[in-house]
């Protein structure tokens, strides 16, 4: 899952950036207003974390022509800016929540999190398909009741069709949500980590439906 990280205090950037990868999400970052409102209206990302003192164009802007053109993008909006006026403003622009600084990095994920998982349109933390288990929480997978171990890239592949059982995906919208700086469409990357994830989970959850993509869903 692909997070857009818009913040210009280089260093609270980076750690940003660092704690979210480690939580297993693809972390992006952007100095400047006017380059995280062209990067998230043109490039597919799963939330944006957006701060409000952006340079160039500030958040409220940003917001505002993310929502004008549409972007239903879930934002959570940082700011050193605690005076309810100045939610109001962000709430109003379109923020979907919000965290005055100074905060712990963990609220962070938890919060992104729960934006993912809501704009998907799960209520629960933990999402099943058959005996595949994810805990949003915790960020684990558990097959059968036991531990799935998977590696970095195989976790947000399998994010992703966790967060959209039963719809066909395509190789290049799983790619666009899972790699950093773009996806080459003609690397076969996409279909060996798909190999990989069908030997860990076993047959009858991960289906191919040629010449469309894949879908996620558990056989009755």
């Amino acid at each position: 899952m692909r997070v857009l990280v818009a913040e210009d205090d280089a260093e609270l950037a980076a750690r940003l950036c660092a704690v979210l990868a480690e939580a297993g999400f693809s972390a992006e970052h952007s100095a400047d207003g006017r380059d995280a409102e062209f990067r998230g209206a043109t490039e597919a990302f799963d939330a944006a974390v957006l701060d409000l003192g952006l340079p160039g164009l500030d958040g409220i802007g940003v917001l505002h022509r993310w929502r004008e053109q549409g972007l239903r993008l879930p934002v959570l909006v940082l700011t050193a800016r605690g005076r309810f006026h100045d939610k109001l403003a962000g709430f109003n622009a379109g923020a979907d929540d919000y965290l005055t600084k100074p905060f712990q990095l963990e609220e962070v994920v938890l919060r992104v999190r729960a934006l993912i998982r809501r704009s998907a349109g799960h209520a629960h933390p933990v999402l099943r398909c058959g005996g595949l288990v994810l805990d949003l929480n915790a960020g684990r997978f558990a097959l059968d009741g036991a531990p799935l171990s998977l590696t970095a890239q195989e976790a947000r592949i399998l994010h992703y069709f966790m967060h959209h059982p039963g719809r066909i995906i395509r190789r290049g919208e799983l790619g666009e949500h899972v790699y950093e700086g773009g996806y080459d469409p003609d690397s076969n990357v996409i279909d060996v980590l798909l190999g990989r994830i069908r030997r860990k989970i076993g047959p009858g959850l991960l289906h191919t439906h040629r010449g469309q993509g894949f879908r996620l869903e558990a056989e009755v």
